[in-house]
């Protein structure tokens, strides 16, 4: 999967787990395209050697315009990396509906819409890899995180479907299943709790879990947007790619007990972490 006639997208391009995964896909000598709603943002990478343009995953004329300028630029894709989403945390009555919505149209329909962009180009060649970035907060959970856990979950459920329906075909597809990055995703979910939960009924339990995503934050507790690329590299090019990789510190630990503990207890630790009882 690395020879330079190789096509990858990139979405989320403009800064974190996306900048880094297309430097990665570079040099491991991918021909990258990689878009973003900001392409001011994307300059240091199209330096670098990636066609960068923008688009908006929330958008379908967006989408169908920039696949179909690869494939008209390119004749091909052969790895879709789907990283394009983001958190807004707060209390489920605290979140308009129409936040939430959005989060589903970016995390999860954006990403499957570009899926079915791509689909029938990678079957007709006989080859692909569809990388989707999860996260480990698609297999567990925490408070004022309902509206993202629920994205992510979907993401694990779309994935496992799609891997199946699409291996007859030749199409591999991988979860990406980071657990707490240093990237500016962070401060955005928490300042979007303290803004949504911070004032309200509860406000006490929202300051303390917003002491906790800081902490998620220190070097000592935090992957860097890096180790994510890598594991991207290394499940685009592999022979025979994992259905998961997790990555960070303690994220196989808390993805595999998710499966073993039972619902109390691990709503128990938990709420300790969060200081919510």
């Amino acid at each position: 999967m690395t020879q330079p006639s190789q096509v990858a997208l990139v979405t989320g391009g403009s800064s974190g787990i996306g900048a880094c995964a297309v430097r990665e896909l570079l040099d491991a000598g991918f021909t990258v395209y990689t878009v973003a709603r900001r392409v001011d943002r994307m300059q240091a990478l199209a330096d670098r050697g990636a066609h960068v343009f923008a688009m908006d995953v929330t958008d379908d004329d967006s989408m169908v315009s920039g696949v179909q300028r690869i494939l008209d630029e390119q004749g091909r894709i052969d790895v879709l990396v789907n990283n394009a989403g983001y958190g807004s945390y707060g209390a489920v009555e605290d979140v308009p509906i129409d936040e939430a919505r959005r989060q589903f149209e970016v995390n999860v329909f954006g990403l499957a819409r570009l899926t079915q962009l791509v689909t029938p180009h990678m079957r007709a060649q006989g080859s692909g890899r569809i990388i989707n970035i999860s996260s480990i907060g698609g297999r567990f959970y925490e408070p004022f995180g309902a509206w993202y856990h629920a994205t992510k979950f979907a993401v694990e459920g779309f994935s496992d479907s799609l891997r199946m329906e699409l291996k007859p075909f030749g199409i591999d597809v991988v979860i990406i299943q980071p657990g707490p990055v240093a990237t500016e995703w962070n401060e955005i979910a928490r300042d979007s709790l303290l803004e949504r939960s911070g004032d309200t009924d509860y406000g006490r339990y929202a300051r303390r879990a917003h002491k906790v995503l800081v902490e998620f934050d220190k070097p000592s507790r935090a992957a860097t947007p890096e180790d994510v690329a890598r594991k991207i590299r290394k499940a685009a090019t592999t022979r025979r790619p994992a259905a998961r990789y997790p990555v960070g510190r303690g994220a196989r630990a808390i993805t595999s007990s998710r499966d073993h503990l039972p619902d109390r207890f691990f709503d128990q630790v938990v709420s300790r972490m969060y200081g919510s009882r």
